[in-house]
């Protein structure tokens, strides 16, 4: 009875049964076109090869795909080989990509807001066109080391060491958690160029990969998005030219803040794709499955959940657009990114939560996506600023607003 049910299961979710974002037909033509371009490319590219590559490949040809696309530098200018779109754009882009296969659109958003969002808003012309144009087409990819073994939420207390030597520096740490760390040319590293400052001492770095001095630790084996490498790396005595330094010295924590704003926005909108492609599985099911002598989606109890979970998502949607287009018209967008990517997030492993309750023992193996879905969504709630952490900075913006 099993094999019966995981085959029509599968041939259920085969039809690509997607339904248009109704949200949509509110944004500009180019936007609805990038929506119709991605949404096909995650139908044909990224969704049939998505549990291939939960095993642990990394999805390199897929990477250079979107590279070709524009998707791997959606936000930089055309000039230094990028897409030249804006935020909302990126949003969009990131939960198609995300609907289609988590890991993949965690290495996109990296690479765009951590690593060149770091560069494009601090780096020099010479920086750019040495460290941007490079990782703008799919063929090299950058990563972002802030968080440390010691220091978790705690941006500011970097144990890495950055010493002035004159000619070069000299980095000493070890850097956890680095999303892209195996595959990537090049880090955004943070380390402390003077303990005294605390985090007004702290400075960031442009550290090529492979580079002397510098090791790679064990790829993390994790709970969900696995076609996405995390390691260790480990500095003993890299030697970095000094032009290689981002922002000038004591600028590392307020780059470190900037770029993790515009990359909540990305996270956020990974979460809404996570959570769109749990709801499309959910819904099909209950539309073919049939218990008491009909398609379980007449059940009462099935609906109150379908409604919900749409719910969930539209509202965190609406909000992580919001986020979006308020970073685009230049104003400030700090709270509401953190708001989006804690609803976002939340609404993630919620609907991912109920679309697994809604296929019963179906959702519980790996013949069915819900519970990839349900494993790559946890993640969401906890990096580029746990839920924790996004209360807080909703909280001390909003009693801000009150001249508090």
């Amino acid at each position: 009875m099993k094999s019966c049910l995981v085959k029509n299961a599968k041939h259920f979710l085969q039809r690509n049964f997607i339904r248009p974002i109704s949200s949509l037909a509110l944004l500009p033509e180019t936007h609805q076109m990038l929506h119709k371009m991605l949404k096909g490319f995650a139908n044909e590219e990224l969704k049939p090869k998505a549990a291939l590559i939960d095993k642990g490949v990394f999805p390199k040809e897929q990477i250079k795909k979107l590279g070709e696309l524009g998707m791997m530098a959606i936000n930089v200018p055309e000039k230094l080989g990028g897409a030249g779109l804006n935020t909302l754009a990126y949003s969009i882009g990131m939960e198609e990509i995300s609907r289609g296969c988590a890991s993949c659109g965690v290495i996109v958003s990296v690479n765009n807001s951590l690593y060149l969002g770091s560069l494009m808003k601090f780096g020099t012309d010479e920086q750019k066109e040495k460290w941007v144009v490079p990782f703008t087409n799919g063929d090299k990819i950058g990563c972002f080391a802030l968080s440390e073994p010691g220091n978790g939420s705690d941006a500011g207390a970097a144990s890495t060491t950055a010493k002035d030597c004159a000619d070069h520096w000299l980095l000493n740490g070890t850097k956890s958690w680095i999303t892209n760390g195996p595959e990537a040319a090049a880090a955004i590293v943070f380390a402390t160029t003077d303990k005294i400052k605390k985090h007004k001492g702290i400075s960031a770095f442009i550290v090529p990969k492979p580079v002397d001095g510098l090791s790679l630790g064990k790829n993390e084996d994790k709970l969900g998005i696995k076609g996405s490498s995390t390691c260790q790396l480990v500095f003993e005595d890299c030697k970095i030219p000094k032009e290689n330094i981002l922002g000038g010295p004591g600028a590392g924590f307020k780059i470190a803040m900037t770029v993790l704003d515009s990359g909540r926005i990305g996270i956020a909108s990974q979460a809404l794709g996570i959570a769109q492609a749990a709801l499309d599985c959910a819904v099909e099911y209950s539309l073919k499955r049939e218990a008491f002598g009909s398609p379980i989606c007449k059940l009462q109890s099935i609906q109150m959940k379908l409604a919900d979970m749409e719910t969930r998502l539209e509202c965190a949607r609406l909000l992580t657009w919001k986020a979006a287009m308020l970073k685009d018209t230049g104003e400030s967008f700090s709270k509401e990114a953190a708001m989006a990517k804690l609803v976002a997030s939340e609404a993630a492993t919620y609907v991912s939560h109920q679309s697994m309750q809604i296929l019963g023992g179906m959702g519980y193996v790996s013949d069915m996506p819900a519970e990839r879905h349900y494993r790559d969504a946890r993640i969401t709630e906890i990096y580029e600023g746990t839920s924790e952490i996004m209360r807080i900075v909703i909280a001390q913006n909003l009693l801000k607003e009150y001249h508090f």
